[in-house]
C-alpha cells in the first residue's frame, strides 16, 4: 500500500492538531483547581471522586461538621487539607 507523500502530510497535519487540542484541555483541566493562600480548594465533585463516597455521605460529613466547607459564589469548597485530616481521623478511629 503506497500513499502519497502530499496525502502522508495533509493526516500527519490533521493529527497534530488534534494533539494540539489535546494538549490544551490537559492544561485546562490541570490548572482548574482553585488556590487561595497556597491551599488547593476542591469543589463536591473532587472531594467525591477523591473519597469515593456518595453526595449523601458528604453532605453528612458537612452537617456532623467533620468536614469544613467555604462557599464562593453558591458553590462549596473543600480545603485539601482539611479532605487529608478527615481521612487521618477515619484511619485513626
Amino acid at each position: 500500500m503506497n500513499i502519497e507523500r502530499t496525502e502522508f502530510t495533509a493526516w500527519m497535519e490533521k493529527i497534530m492538531e488534534r494533539f494540539d487540542i489535546l494538549k490544551e484541555q490537559v492544561s485546562s483541566s490541570q490548572s482548574r483547581f482553585i488556590e487561595i493562600d497556597g491551599e488547593v480548594l476542591l469543589d463536591n465533585q473532587d472531594v467525591l471522586q477523591l473519597l469515593k463516597i456518595s453526595s449523601r455521605s458528604l453532605q453528612r460529613y458537612r452537617t456532623d461538621k467533620k468536614l469544613p466547607y467555604y462557599t464562593i459564589s453558591g458553590k462549596l469548597y473543600y480545603k485539601l487539607s482539611d479532605v487529608h485530616q478527615l481521612i487521618r481521623e477515619c484511619l485513626s478511629a
